[in-house]
């Protein structure tokens, strides 16, 4: 995967991640929007082991502190902002 930050001013962060396919473990200690532009991944909670399905179009929030595995199917390209 790569990411590339192109605004980074207190506690809010914007770039974009890209990632080829596979899965993978993640833990984000702040909020993060993200809005899907190519590519099909599903995120799923750790907590409950609910699962969203995300694909261009789509705009997804997780909360501070949100952990679980994300699961790329399509190479993805998303816009994210993460505010502290």
């Amino acid at each position: 995967s790569a990411s590339n930050t192109f605004y980074d001013v207190g506690p809010t962060k914007v770039g974009v991640w890209t990632c080829e396919p596979g899965s993978f473990e993640v833990a984000y200690g702040e909020r993060q929007w993200f809005h899907v532009v190519e590519g099909t991944m599903f995120v799923t909670d750790g907590s409950d082991g609910t699962s969203k399905r995300c694909v261009a179009g789509d705009t997804v929030m997780l909360p501070a502190g949100w952990s679980g595995y994300v699961d790329v199917v399509e190479s993805v390209k998303k816009v994210f902002t993460v505010a502290k």
